[in-house]
């Protein structure tokens, strides 16, 4: 039997929520404190998606100016219903608007409604449930104290996209002590309503955890199966970890599949990819749903879905900004990116001139081209490894032609290796084999092999996984210069392969 592996989605993308509409399914992740914000993922068997755009690419839309490392976008729900499909998501830490927001749209491909801010909407991880009869019910989860939340419920207003009537709180938890429950998505199922929940903390404590009532209000009943899915039990050397934040979807055939977040650490316990998107068979037994029957933990590979397989022509990555860009620094111009000179630094809480995209496996050759003459000392150009701006690698042309190689660790700078650069055009790049990355001049290795250790999640603290893209900055002087980029490349490195060389 035809079999897929996980993740589904690799690199950066947590928080996974899904819908389908007839044979389509549509799918939406988090990204914190970059732009645009949401991907919408479109597929026809749960396997194969691609991009569509994203919820929020509107300056508008999304006010990140100031947010700091792994604030920004958290946890968004997506739901169809008549016609219409709704994205639910908190802004968190957000220096202009901030907190819980509805946007919708009919094709969701865009383009989506300006938010609607719901102040009288408390908490984070907001989601929507649609009953048979009409109803459409608001869930959302808020801190008691020190980690310990609740869930909570209210009717939603359709009309004014708002929450409306008397709060219910229906869940505080499955284990005793229990911290971080979060992330509720409201199902009903054989006329019985389900609330699926994530418990325990996103990292390595992290589980899925079930509960359920006759009635929407409750009163709500953990199952006593709890947790249904987990693997804290499994060890910090197992493959996959921190599975949780789960979201169902029934397929037109009767089946169940959930998609959840889950890290592949490597180098120890260690992921620099950040929370990827897996997919994972679900059935329905008496006492509610079995995640990933047979096994119960989450498996590299499955059997696909009883679904028509539907692949999609290969696409380029979607490039993103680091927070909203409040001015034009990006510039296409025949198959060259050309970045503007900007006073603002990527080890700040701005908009740098940079755009970057997801890194997606653990041994990878990134490279691209750069012709660029700095015009001043406190010019440069190149390439970044992006995990927040206290902690990235810079591989950087300025003054004097010569290439920088720099290390970010705590908002530290570390000089690790030097070279001169030729005239005209200099290839940049970076080859990881795991953890231990080398940085490459026109090809050839500039310095020892360095430890990619700092640029992990369990290290820097925070949600995201590393972004890799490009970056030039005039760090704090006004400039009229770009930096014209061409021929980027990123690729997997077979595991095993020891070559650094391109």
């Amino acid at each position: 039997m035809a079999q897929f592996s996980n993740p589904v989605l690799p690199g950066s993308h947590p928080d996974p929520s899904v819908c389908r509409v007839g044979p389509d399914y549509y799918l939406v992740t988090s990204t914190f404190e970059y732009f645009p914000g949401l991907p919408v993922y479109h597929s026809r068997d749960l396997v194969h998606w691609r991009q569509l755009g994203h919820v929020l690419d509107r300056p508008s839309q999304l006010p990140l100016q100031g947010v700091r490392a792994s604030g920004g976008l958290y946890a968004p729900t997506i739901r169809h219903h008549s016609g219409v499909f709704y994205v639910v998501c908190t802004l968190v830490h957000g220096t202009r608007e901030t907190g819980n927001f509805v946007v919708t749209a009919t094709d969701p491909a865009g383009p989506w409604s300006e938010p609607t801010w719901l102040p009288e909407a408390e908490g984070f991880d907001p989601s929507l449930f649609f009953d048979d009869d009409g109803r459409a019910w608001w869930t959302g989860t808020r801190e008691i104290r020190d980690g310990r939340t609740e869930v909570y419920l209210r009717e939603f207003d359709l009309e004014t996209l708002s929450p409306a009537g008397p709060d219910h709180v229906v869940f505080r938890g499955a284990m005793a002590e229990s911290r971080w429950l979060e992330a509720p998505h409201l199902y009903k199922v054989d006329g019985r309503y389900v609330l699926v929940c994530a418990e325990g903390g996103t990292d390595f404590e992290h589980s899925v955890v079930v509960a359920f009532a006759d009635e929407v209000t409750g009163p709500y009943r953990g199952s006593q199966l709890n947790p249904v899915l987990t693997h804290r039990h499994l060890g910090r050397s197992h493959p996959i970890a921190a599975a949780g934040h789960a979201d169902l979807v029934c397929t037109q055939n009767g089946q169940w599949y959930a998609v959840l977040l889950a890290v592949r650490p490597y180098g120890g316990y260690y992921y620099n990819l950040g929370r990827e998107t897996f997919l994972v068979p679900v059935s329905w037994e008496a006492d509610g749903p079995v995640f990933s029957p047979g096994t119960g933990r989450v498996e590299v590979s499955y059997p696909v879905p009883d679904l028509p397989p539907h692949p999609w022509p290969e696409e380029d990555p979607a490039w993103m900004f680091v927070r909203t860009p409040e001015s034009d620094f990006l510039s296409l111009d025949s198959g060259r990116v050309r970045l503007r000179l900007r006073p603002e630094s990527i080890t700040g809480l701005v908009n740098p001139s940079a755009v970057v995209r997801r890194q997606q496996h653990q041994s990878f050759h990134v490279s691209c081209s750069l012709d660029f003459s700095p015009a001043g000392p406190s010019e440069a150009a190149g390439m970044v490894l992006l995990q927040n701006n206290d902690h990235h690698v810079r591989l950087m042309l300025g003054a004097g032609r010569e290439v920088t190689l720099v290390r970010r660790v705590g908002g530290q700078d570390e000089v690790l290796a030097k070279a001169q650069a030729g005239e005209g055009a200099v290839r940049l790049g970076v080859e990881a084999h795991g953890q231990e990355h080398q940085a490459l001049v026109d090809g050839r290795p500039l310095g020892a092999p360095f430890d990619g250790l700092f640029l992990s999640t369990p290290v820097t603290g925070g949600f995201t996984g590393v972004h890799i893209g490009l970056y030039a900055t005039s760090d704090g002087v006004p400039s009229d210069s770009w930096a014209d980029f061409s021929g980027f490349t990123y690729r997997e490195v077979p595991q095993g392969s020891s070559s650094c060389h391109q």
